[in-house]
């Protein structure tokens, strides 16, 4: 998320106005500080002009 929002010149403070958030917020995510939810990935990505996708895949029977 961080390479994404910097790839776009936004601060911080910027995403997480576009995403309804506050900056802090922001800033223990891309620290890795908190576990996200699937609709709050939602809000980062489209504030990011980008498409959440979520995959469920068999695991390789090697293991």
């Amino acid at each position: 998320m961080r390479e994404r929002r910097e790839e776009l010149g936004l601060t911080q403070a910027e995403l997480a106005e576009r995403a309804g958030l506050h900056q802090p917020a922001v800033a223990r995510f891309e620290a890795g500080g908190t576990m996200p939810t699937i609709p709050m990935l939602e809000r980062y990505a489209a504030a990011l002009a980008m498409q959440l996708n979520v995959q469920l895949l068999p695991m390789s029977e090697a293991s």
